[in-house]
């Protein structure tokens, strides 16, 4: 595994106007490194990069097709969001977003449709009980692997061979070094704004909760950037 720089700007190699999920070679390159490792079921996922855009694997675990997807938004340009990011200094809003461009912001997850449907990184970003909050994503993980009930839960069955993996929850979690966002125990999330049910909104609605909001979404990237950073060193 070479170098992975944490503070590298996954945006600093993609062509102005478009998604480093899609155009950042730096980006696809450091999943393919990071996520290429053993399983907890004991396989390895070897990811390829012979397919524009995605990572690929084909082996006795399976096919699969896998591509980047931002883990944490400053919704900055969002128009719900308008009255209250305004508000702020643009160096602060800047100063997130900076941080959201590193690999410790960044999953992936498989790319191919199934039927035609929505894939999950549509599918979390459509869904107004979620709205892109990876936290709420990762809560309709932990219930799938439970066989619960959650927004998600079409969309996560559709992709269960993926989910099959890594087993469990905490194979899950650990696989992709999300530590930082579940409790010790890994029965609960720790939630980046405060969550009693998917019917109450998932955006902040005022200052003090995107204040709030903003600064658990900029510990938990700082948290797991310095994860990848020591489990890269290790291979160093």
């Amino acid at each position: 595994m070479s170098n992975i720089d944490i503070t590298f700007d996954v945006f600093s190699d993609t062509p102005t106007g478009k998604d480093p999920d899609k155009f950042s070679a730096t980006l696809r390159d450091y999943h393919r490194q990071l996520w290429s490792k053993s399983l907890p079921n004991g396989g390895v996922l070897e990811l390829d990069e012979n397919i524009p855009y995605v990572l690929s694997h084909k082996s006795i675990l399976g096919e699969f097709s896998l591509s980047s997807d931002a883990i944490t938004h400053t919704y900055r340009s969002t128009k719900k969001m308008s009255h209250i990011i305004s508000e702020l200094p643009t160096e602060e809003v800047e100063i997130f977003f900076a941080l959201a461009s590193t690999i410790g912001a960044y999953i992936i997850f498989p790319s191919h449709r199934i039927d035609g449907k929505m894939t999950i990184n549509a599918a979390r970003g459509f869904n107004q009980k979620l709205n892109d909050r990876f936290d709420l994503a990762l809560e309709c993980i932990r219930r799938f692997y439970l066989n619960e009930h959650s927004p998600l839960t079409d969309v996560l069955n559709r992709y269960s061979d993926f989910f099959g993996l890594f087993e469990t929850f905490r194979g899950y979690t650990d696989f992709f070094l999300l530590q930082d966002l579940v409790e010790d125990d890994y029965q609960h999330i720790k939630f980046w704004h405060p969550f009693v049910s998917f019917k109450l909104t998932p955006l902040p609605q005022s200052m003090n909760e995107y204040l709030a909001y903003k600064q658990k979404c900029m510990n938990f990237i700082s948290e797991r950037n310095q994860r990848i950073k020591n489990y890269s060193d290790c291979w160093l």
